[in-house]
């Protein structure tokens, strides 16, 4: 059975409060926002109908015009905030995912520092990272062992299919982001594991507390709790005497 949603107003008036919500809120770039799949989607979800194909198109758009997971999740939300409706649901998120992911795939092959999927610098990036704190460490006297760690995280819970390994690396990496903040030394390993560079403190217990517990609540507030482990595995990894040794450590916590 299918229902339209009158009361969210014309396909025009919901796009325009969409593009609205979202340049405001999660959109980088608003002169890239609009794309033809965009009018389908909304037409498709305030008739109540399949609108599956269209997110498959308008996430493979994304991909192609370098928007990242996140951006493209979070933006679809905003479709629904604007609708006034609840959601999005899980199977349309996982049509636009698939539409990311062969949009990605379909794209050049270029080195970044950043993961796309979870929207968190790479694992040579936060190599990069450690090199810089054992640096400053030695030129100080002292052992980057001492003044820092690395909180590991791990969210695997079952082997999953590609579009919802994709939604598990995006809300967790919004997750870490949400609790350390934008610009933090931290990484996506692959697996689902997850590494965050940080000052040793006598807070750090409480720290992974917080941390099992926020990304525990975040899942479950993106519809997403099914596909992270639950709670999530935090440890606290000492960092070893060496930066040769550390860069060891992290490729043996990637997976």
């Amino acid at each position: 059975m299918t229902t339209t949603h009158r009361s969210a107003g014309s396909p025009p008036d919901v796009r325009d409060r969409w593009r609205a919500s979202s340049v405001a809120s999660v959109w980088l770039r608003p002169a890239d926002w609009y794309h033809p799949a965009v009018d389908a989607l909304i037409e498709a979800v305030l008739a109540g109908e399949d609108g599956g194909p269209a997110a498959e198109r308008l996430g493979e758009a994304r991909a192609e015009a370098g928007v990242g997971i996140s951006e493209t999740i979070d933006d679809l939300a905003c479709l629904f905030d604007a609708a006034e409706l609840a959601g999005p649901p899980l199977g349309l998120v996982r049509s636009l995912c698939e539409g990311w992911a062969a949009g990605q795939a379909a794209g050049p092959v270029l080195t970044h520092c950043i993961d796309p999927d979870s929207g968190l610098p790479t694992a040579e990036y936060l190599g990069v990272r450690l090199t810089e704190t054992y640096g400053t460490a030695e030129r100080t006297g002292r052992r980057a062992g001492d003044t820092h760690a690395l909180l590991v995280t791990d969210v695997e819970a079952s082997p999953l299919a590609p579009w919802s390994r994709i939604v598990r690396s995006a809300v967790v990496g919004q997750g870490l982001v949400l609790t350390f903040g934008e610009g933090h030394p931290m990484a996506a390993l692959g697996g689902g594991v997850f590494a965050v560079l940080v000052e040793r403190g006598s807070d750090l217990g409480a720290t992974a507390m917080h941390l099992r517990t926020a990304l525990t609540d975040h899942a479950r507030s993106m519809g997403a709790q099914d596909l992270v482990r639950e709670p999530p595995r935090v440890w606290l990894e000492p960092l070893p005497d060496t930066r040769m040794q550390a860069v060891e450590l992290l490729e043996h916590l990637h997976r």
